[in-house]
């Protein structure tokens, strides 16, 4: 591993997809790096950053998330860290508050999305923890609902904030059970 400088945005991802797919999903590299459009590459880095972070076990066989430590990295560093803002108006796939989960709490009502020129809703643009968010998020649905709740953190709306950063912590604690709202 090169020098630690540091988690990048693409490292959340891949921790928000090894907690949508279970504890008893058996991962490889390559197709992580296909769901994610990553490199295999930069898996294999993103997967020593997240050891070294202590957010993933540190036995290089195994993809177990630490729960209690993504939990609180998620609540605590990840707003400040990766800070979202609303940009202007583009068309995109929802995120945040507006997609499922919270949009049943919330509505859909300002909307937030990632820009992208497949997406079907128009909002604020919400700069995604890096370019390849939207085209992993289409392809897991579980995955897209655990993103969105990590960008409602990053926006920081103290309601909106209250709900994800429960609804992460249940998600990361059962593993492949789906948050749903209360």
């Amino acid at each position: 591993m090169r020098k630690f400088n540091g988690i990048r945005p693409q490292d959340i991802v891949l921790l928000l997809k090894l907690v949508a797919g279970g504890s008893s999903r058996r991962w490889l590299g390559k197709h992580l790096a296909r769901e994610l459009s990553l490199s295999a590459s930069e898996i294999s880095e993103s997967l020593a950053r997240c050891r070294y972070s202590r957010l993933l076990a540190p036995d290089p066989a195994s993809f177990q998330v630490q729960p209690r430590a993504l939990g609180e990295f998620l609540l605590h560093g990840l707003p400040y860290v990766f800070a979202a803002h609303p940009g202007p108006p583009a068309r995109g796939l929802v995120t945040g508050a507006s997609a499922p989960p919270l949009s049943q709490t919330f509505g859909v009502e300002p909307a937030y999305v990632w820009p992208s020129a497949e997406g079907e809703q128009w909002g604020a643009a919400i700069e995604p923890l890096y370019p390849g968010v939207p085209a992993a998020a289409r392809r897991d649905a579980r995955l897209h609902e655990l993103l969105a709740l990590a960008d409602a953190l990053r926006l920081g709306r103290p309601r909106e904030c209250a709900l994800a950063g429960k609804l992460l912590e249940e998600a990361i604690r059962n593993g492949s059970t789906a948050p749903h709202a209360a």
